[in-house]
């Protein structure tokens, strides 16, 4: 692929999001979900986030993490529900993957 080619491929994908996403607000007005169709896609993403959370949190490649990411994305988890600071989440659910690896859990 030469340099003329790669960015006409740029421009196009630029143009499709942005068409892709001005249509989200054009269509709002003009398209109506019933509420359980609105219900359904906000559970979605919230389903779409934890199987995330999930994947990154519990492997690594194609093997179980072991214990101490999880249990410090739990801790970060929790701290996050209860409305701590953004960098008292991060520290904490560091500190308990290293602390949990110093002490020798995997």
């Amino acid at each position: 692929m030469d340099g003329a080619e790669l960015i006409i491929a740029t421009l196009v994908l630029a143009a499709g999001t942005f068409a892709f996403r001005l249509a989200g607000p054009m269509l709002r007005t003009k398209v109506r979900l019933s509420p359980r169709a609105e219900r359904l896609m906000t559970l979605s993403a919230v389903v779409l986030l934890a199987a995330l959370v999930a994947t990154s949190a519990l492997t690594q490649g194609p093997e179980f993490a072991g214990i101490a990411r999880p249990a410090g994305v739990l801790v970060g988890g929790v701290l996050a529900w209860r409305k701590a600071p953004f960098v008292a989440v991060v520290i904490a659910a560091a500190a308990t993957a290293a602390l949990l690896r110093l002490a020798g859990v995997p």
